[in-house]
Order: C-alpha cells, then structure tokens, then sequence
C-alpha cells in the first residue's frame, strides 16, 4: 500500500507538506492576481494599487505539520460489495495522509474510534512512526455494534482532539458519515485552529438497492434487521432518501470549512486522491474549502 501510495502521489508533492491539502502559512510569499474563491484577507493591497488589479499575497507553509487522524472503525465500516471493504479504504486514506505529510520534522498522530473504545494514537515524527501507526490502526479489533449510538462515536473523537488545544496543523476526520450529522459543532470547533480534511468512504449499495427481490437489510450498529422487498418504489426512496443524507454531510462539512473527499469501494482510490489533490492545486480556495 505504501508503495502504491508513493508511487502516484509523490509527484504532486512540492516543499515539505503540500500535498493532500495545501493550506496557508505563516511567510509571506509571491504576489499574484485575485481569483474567484481567494480569501479576501490576503489581498495585497500596494500591489493592487500598484498595478490597478486585485492582487493576494501567497504565504509559505511553516516547516513542521501536526497532522491528527480521527479514524471511524465502527461496525458500519465493515462493510462492502465491490472490490473491497469500507474498512480497507478507511486504511488506505490513513496510509496516504500519513506517507503524505511524513518528512521534514512533521508529525502524525490518531484517534481511533470503533464505538466500544477510543484509543489515541500520539504524534510522532519519522516514517517508522508512520507506519507503525497504520499496522496498529490495521490491527484495531473490529466492534460488536455494542458501544456508543452512531454520531456521537464521531463526536466524542473530535472532541478529544480539542482537549487540551493542539498545535495548529491540519485534522482528517475518515468515516463514512452515517447518521445524522450531530458531530458538525465539534467539527467547525476544530476548523478555529486547524485546517480540515473529510475523507468519506461510501458503498454503491448504500446509494442504491439492485433489483434482487427479497432481501434481509441488517443494522451493523444495533443488529437490527428487516426482510424487504425491492420493488421500483422502495428502490427509488432509497436513492432518494441516500442522495438527500450525502447532501446533508456535504452541506455540513461545507459549513465547517472541510475539504471534502470521497472514496468509493468500487473505484480506483488512488485516481481519486490523485484528482483531489491536483484540483485543489489548480483552483485552492481559502479556509480548506
């Protein structure tokens, strides 16, 4: 997996840290023109009087990163029908940020969630440390479905990473975002210090039912389950009522200022990271929006 990480996504890395999501710094840097999406509080406002066109003021990144991974493992993560799990893609978004912003004195740290426990992970530097981190987030005990109600296992995570304040740095939250999004006030509280990133990993049989007639549709959370009959009506609800949720997620972690990722277990993940990075490269905008 590191090897396939590195491999096609070392080229889109320039300095110690712009990769996956490259944020501001604290150095002033190179003026250029305004585009549409800059934040405003960087104008250059001699520049601009200068030349007669808006200009902002690049910034360099500071040299170190405090990267911190909140890793949702709960029960609906052991989940897929395509080419694998939801739980391997959670793994493999966890070894590109790692390997991605290893080097330079950056550090990495997580918070790994299953719904039973929560264990912290501390922020260390090296690649030793980084992959000792993915072998150990790997080898977590998949839960029960006995633990916290889903949400509030989200919730509880990103509040331990404001207990005490961190460093600024950059917050990846990956989960699949199920349920309501009650974790959206501890979410926006971490974007006060930190630059956001929400990797979502999603199952196509959580967008759409196939046309199977009946099935039994369980719970993992609760253990639940339900023999249905997948007729057209029942299926286009359930597109309809899916569609909705992810629209509810990408409205609330828009309002939180997240750079939002998504990664399908029936895609080509790697291609997908690849695209993200390259579009936020081409057109950043301000706050990891």
């Amino acid at each position: 997996m590191e090897l396939t990480v590195r491999h096609r996504l070392d080229g889109l890395l320039q300095g110690n840290h712009t990769g996956l999501l490259p944020g501001p710094g604290s150095e002033p840097g190179e003026a250029r023109p305004y585009q549409a999406g800059d934040d405003v509080r960087r104008m250059d406002w001699a520049v601009t009087a200068r030349t007669t066109a808006p200009h902002v003021r690049e910034t360099i990144a500071d040299r170190e990163l405090e990267t911190w991974v909140v890793v949702d493992l709960s029960p609906s993560l052991d989940f897929g029908t395509a080419e694998r799990d939801k739980r391997e893609l959670v793994l493999a978004g966890l070894t590109a940020v790692a390997h991605l912003t290893t080097g330079g004195g950056n550090r990495i740290g997580a918070v790994v969630a299953t719904g039973e426990r929560t264990e912290r992970l501390p922020a260390r530097g090296g690649l030793a440390h980084a992959r000792g981190l993915v072998r150990r987030v790997a080898a977590t005990p998949r839960a029960t479905g006995e633990g916290a109600v889903r949400g509030e296992v989200l919730t509880d995570a990103m509040d331990q990473l404001r207990r005490p304040p961190r460093r600024r740095g950059l917050v990846t939250v990956i989960s699949d975002f199920l349920g309501e999004p009650v974790w959206e006030r501890s979410l926006r509280a971490l974007r006060a210090r930190h630059e956001l990133l929400a990797i979502e990993v999603v199952d196509p049989r959580e967008l759409e039912l196939p046309d199977v007639g009946t099935v039994v549709l369980a719970d993992p959370e609760t253990g639940r389950q339900r023999e249905v009959e997948t007729t057209p009506l029942l299926r286009r609800e359930f597109a309809a009522a899916a569609s909705a949720h992810r629209d509810r997620v990408s409205a609330a972690l828009r309002r939180c200022g997240a750079a939002h990722l998504t990664l399908r277990t029936d895609r080509d993940w790697v291609a997908d990271i690849v695209r993200f990075a390259v579009a936020r490269k081409q057109s950043p905008t301000p706050g990891g929006r």
